[in-house]
C-alpha cells in the first residue's frame, strides 16, 4: 500500500498566513468587517461548523514549533571545495553580524553642515535608529542602498525625527559636509514626508572614527587605490536606543513590514500599534536570512483565536435575534 501524504497542513497554513496577510493590509488600509445580524442563520451556522471542522482539522498538521523562512541553499553552505576562489580585493569584506553589540557612542562625526557632533547626540532621543554604512562618491552599490532605504521608508507610517531617527555615515574619509549635505538634500526630496530634515542625518568622519564605529558594527570593506573606490557590502542596520545592535537587513531592498517590525522590536513596543504586536507574534527574525520569517504555529493560534471570536459573535446575534422574535 502506497501512503499519499496529506495536503491539510499545506491548505490550512496557506488560509492561515491569508488570514494574517489580510489583518496587516487592514491595517494599512483602515478596512473594516461587519457582519450582517439580518443574513440567513441556517446557511451562516452551517459555513461556520464547517469552517470550526477545519480549524480544528488543521491543529494537528501543526503539532510542532514554527520555524522562520528556511534559508536558501548557497555555495557557502555546501563543501568548501565548491566555494569560488575570492579575488584579493574582496577577501575580508562583508557584514559579521554583532546583534546586541553596544556601538561607541563616544565617536566624533561632523553632520551636513559641518558641525562637530558625537554619535550619542541622536540617541538622545531614545528612538530607534537606522544606521546605513555608505560612502557619498560610491558610483553604483550605496546609491543603491540609499535608495532602496528611501523607497522601503516610503511604505512605512513612521516618521523620521517623530518616531526613529535615520543615521547615514560615510566611511570614507575624503567625503565632506559639504558632499554630504547634496546627499541629504537629494533623498529628501526623493522621500518627500515634510518635516523629515531633522530625523535623516548624513555624517562624515576622520579614519579613526570611522574604524571603530565600522569595527563594532561587524562592517568590513577595503579601499582600492588603482579605482580609489570601496569594495563593500550592502545592507542596513537597526539600533535600540541606548545604542545596541538590533537587526542586520542585507542587499539593497528592504521589506517595509521587515524595517517597521524591527524598528517597533528596537523601541520595545515605544512606537506601533496593537497590530504590529499580532504581526510580531506571527513572524520572528532571522538571523541566518536578515528577514523576518512566518512562525506557522503561531499563526494557527491567532487563526484560531479569531474564528472563536467571530464565531462567537455571529452566534451570540443569531441567538438574541431569535430570542426576539420567540418573544
Amino acid at each position: 500500500m502506497k501512503c499519499v501524504p496529506s495536503n491539510r497542513g499545506a491548505r490550512s497554513q496557506r488560509a492561515a498566513s491569508t488570514l494574517v496577510s489580510t489583518l496587516a493590509r487592514g491595517h494599512e488600509d483602515g478596512v473594516e468587517m461587519s457582519l450582517d445580524p439580518a443574513g440567513k442563520s441556517a446557511c451562516a451556522t452551517v459555513h461556520a461548523a464547517i469552517a470550526f471542522a477545519v480549524a480544528l482539522g488543521a491543529l494537528p498538521a501543526f503539532a510542532q514549533p514554527g520555524q522562520p523562512a528556511p534559508v536558501q541553499p548557497s555555495l557557502s553552505m555546501q563543501d568548501s571545495s565548491l566555494k569560488p576562489a575570492l579575488p584579493g580585493a574582496l577577501q575580508g569584506v562583508g557584514i559579521d553580524q554583532r546583534l546586541d553589540q553596544q556601538l561607541p557612542l563616544d565617536l566624533t562625526f561632523r553632520d551636513e553642515a559641518g558641525r562637530s557632533v558625537p554619535l550619542s547626540t541622536f540617541f538622545q532621543s531614545k528612538k530607534p535608529v537606522i544606521l546605513a554604512l555608505v560612502y557619498y562618491r560610491c558610483p553604483m552599490l550605496c546609491t543603491q542602498i540609499l535608495n532602496g532605504l528611501e523607497s522601503s521608508l516610503k511604505a512605512v507610517s513612521f516618521n523620521p525625527g517623530q518616531d526613529f531617527e535615520i543615521l547615514s555615515v560615510s566611511f570614507d574619509p575624503k567625503d565632506t559636509p559639504e558632499l554630504a549635505a547634496s546627499k541629504k538634500q537629494l533623498y529628501l526630496r526623493r522621500y518627500g514626508r515634510p518635516n523629515s530634515a531633522n530625523g535623516w542625518h548624513f555624517l562624515t568622519g576622520d579614519e579613526a572614527n570611522i574604524k571603530a564605529l565600522t569595527d563594532a558594527a561587524g562592517f568590513h570593506f577595503k579601499y582600492d587605490a588603482k579605482t580609489d573606490q570601496f569594495a563593500h557590502a550592502s545592507g542596513i542596520m537597526i539600533v535600540t536606543p541606548e545604542g545596541r545592535l538590533s537587526r542586520y537587513f542585507y542587499g539593497v531592498e528592504y521589506a517595509p513590514r521587515d524595517v517597521r517590525l524591527g524598528l517597533v522590536e528596537a523601541s520595545e513596543n515605544r512606537i506601533g500599534d496593537p497590530v504590529d504586536q499580532i504581526l510580531l507574534f506571527c513572524y520572528h527574525y532571522d538571523p541566518a536570512t536578515g528577514k523576518y520569517g512566518a512562525m506557522v504555529m503561531n499563526i494557527v493560534r491567532v487563526t484560531a483565536a479569531a474564528f472563536v471570536l467571530v464565531s462567537g459573535t455571529f452566534l451570540l446575534i443569531v441567538f438574541r435575534r431569535d430570542l426576539r422574535r420567540a418573544a
